[in-house]
């Protein structure tokens, strides 16, 4: 099948994020099971990414030459009334919104406009997860339920990487990865920190990832006297990134709102605990998990000292991670993605 990916997310980890990761394993992925993939992105980059993206889309046309056009997120709303065109949701735009303050809110909301187009244009839509399709029918007001297509990991690879860099025996750490966005909610986190810094001897907290909160939370932090404590990492390689995950004694997502959470298909394919709010998407995502009520500090810090105070919960969070993450294997998601789109092909010749 030849299919086209329309996407204006920055193909690079450090701006795209999950979304950069989950179209590059899918694609990659579909290309392993012999189907054909071009990415279409912005070949014109402006200083505001709104303003880009709406120029992208504008410039999209339908084209006769694929079998199946996917658009992600709003991408591709003006063209989705084509034949074969999908409509595919990392997340939900108008979810995420509303987390967000000033300009950024005003930004975000026009592409939720232009996704709420796109999804009503588009022959079938794809979600992530439960936790997004029920905003989609909620925020959007889609009658149709969308077909769930969960993210991907492809363990072989991952692997391969963490077996390069087998894991250390270090003091207590914490590890989060992530962008450093307001609903991501890592100052709660960091006031947990504060509170198990007297109670757990040798606690390291080590964050990675930017973002535009990032100079705000850095203040937190030295106003938390977490010096020696919390580490910023910032960006980092993926090669990089493995060390992380390999060194860490427990994952934590203190986010509340997640479309997914590929970072936590890392996690558990690294063998990791995990700590996360019980929020949006992550309890179907890692139902195993040690789950917290969000924005408390206190719960948050009470299950990162449950983990710290016994190695059989370490132990069974880890092995039962393992296996939990299997479902999520890129070759069996592609699948899954090709049963999804297939029926909407212009040629239906898989």
């Amino acid at each position: 099948m030849r299919i086209r990916f329309l996407t204006s997310t920055p193909l690079d980890v450090s701006r795209g994020s999950g979304t950069y990761v989950g179209i590059s394993v899918l694609a990659h992925a579909l290309r392993e099971l012999g189907h054909e993939i071009a990415i279409q992105t912005p070949r014109v980059h402006l200083a505001v990414y709104t303003c880009e993206r709406l120029l992208f889309n504008r410039m999209l046309k339908p084209s006769a030459n694929f079998d199946v056009t996917v658009g992600f997120d709003m991408d591709g709303y003006r063209i989705a009334s084509a034949p074969g065109h999908i409509a595919s949701l990392k997340g939900v735009i108008a979810d995420e919104v509303r987390f967000e303050r000033g300009l950024t809110r005003v930004t975000m909301g026009m592409q939720a406009r232009c996704e709420r187009l796109h999804v009503f244009r588009a022959a079938r839509v794809l979600v992530t997860s439960r936790y997004c399709a029920a905003r989609v029918e909620e925020l959007y007001g889609l009658r149709q339920a969308p077909e769930i297509v969960p993210e991907l990991i492809d363990l072989t690879h991952w692997r391969r990487l963490l077996a390069r860099g087998p894991a250390i025996e270090w003091p207590f750490t914490v590890l989060y990865v992530g962008r450093m966005y307001r609903r991501k909610r890592i100052d709660v986190l960091l006031r947990a920190a504060a509170i198990l810094r007297a109670r757990i001897q040798g606690l390291s907290i080590r964050m990675v990832g930017n973002g535009p909160c990032a100079p705000a939370l850095r203040r937190l932090s030295r106003d938390l006297k977490l010096d020696g404590v919390v580490s910023w990492l910032g960006d980092v390689s993926r090669s990089r990134l493995v060390e992380e995950y390999n060194r860490a004694t427990v994952f934590c997502l203190p986010s509340v709102q997640e479309g997914f959470g590929i970072v936590l298909l890392e996690a558990m394919a690294a063998g990791k605990p995990i700590v996360a709010s019980r929020a949006a998407a992550i309890p179907e995502v890692a139902p195993h998990a040690t789950l917290v009520d969000p924005d408390n500090p206190e719960a948050l810090a009470a299950g990162l000292e449950s983990v710290y105070g016994s190695a059989e919960l370490r132990y069974s969070q880890a092995r039962q991670g393992l296996e939990w993450v299997e479902q999520f294997d890129a070759p069996r998601v592609a699948r899954l993605f090709l049963q999804a789109v297939e029926p909407y092909a212009i040629c239906k010749s898989v």
